[in-house]
């Protein structure tokens, strides 16, 4: 077995999971959020209700928006027949550095959403993969007018080219406000603190995408107000 590749054993309640982990590409061996991740997979409990007890010592995952506590990175559950230890605040973090490591057992407490949590969850979701597609789609705009910038088009061809991104920009951002609206529109319960994370990160991350179609139509304006300028130039 790899170096990089990890099986350890979690209790969850009644149940014992065996979870195996492998490591990053960079060499980089498993991470808290690879554990995290694979446990929510396992037991339904989310990321941020997640507190695992390892030799004796209260671990907690805390996969809070910045946005919602700006001041608070990780906040640590106290329980009295329990010896406080690290907090897992990096999930970043190779989980060696923690001692977790083949054939470690550990134990894991936390509350599963509702399931009628766990739709909304679902519609979110759906909602990120709808954003993950479109961002792609943005990203190879983005590309492609690099590329023209450096002059890996025929200048004659420039002009055309930068219309059909303009309007490429566009339809992206118009795309975006629509994901926007729908996710404004989800009335979420004060009680679904997943959801209510999970739509808050979502807004902020559209917000973002609409704020970088911004930037690339006013890129394109900018470039495409040069070459008029050029070859009006020309035609004096």
């Amino acid at each position: 077995m790899s170096e990089q590749t990890i099986t350890m054993t979690v209790a969850y309640g009644s149940s014992k999971h065996s979870i195996t982990l492998t490591g990053h590409e960079d060499g980089k061996g498993p991470t808290v959020k690879d554990l995290s991740d694979a446990l929510a997979q396992a037991t339904g409990v989310p990321p941020a209700s997640q507190k695992l007890i390892f030799k004796g010592r209260l671990l907690v995952f805390l996969f809070l928006h910045t946005q919602m506590r700006p001041n608070v990175k990780y906040q640590v559950l106290k329980l009295s027949f329990l010896i406080l230890g690290k907090s897992l605040k990096d999930m970043e973090e190779s989980l060696s550095s923690y001692g977790i490591k083949e054939g470690c057992k550990l134990m894991m407490i936390g509350k599963r959403n509702s399931p009628e949590e766990e739709a909304e969850l679902r519609k979110l979701k759906d909602i990120e993969k709808c954003v993950e597609q479109m961002a792609k789609k943005l990203e190879k705009v983005d590309g492609e007018l690099t590329g023209l910038k450096n002059g890996f088009l025929a200048k004659d061809l420039q002009a055309e080219a930068l219309g059909k991104l303009d309007h490429r920009v566009k339809i992206a951002a118009e795309q975006f406000m629509k994901i926007l609206e729908e996710i404004d529109a989800m009335s979420v319960p004060e009680n679904f603190n997943d959801c209510r994370m999970k739509k808050k990160g979502l807004i902020k991350t559209v917000q973002d995408f609409l704020a970088q179609c911004d930037k690339i139509e006013a890129c394109i304006s900018d470039h495409l107000s040069k070459i008029q300028s050029k070859n009006l130039a020309l035609a004096e």
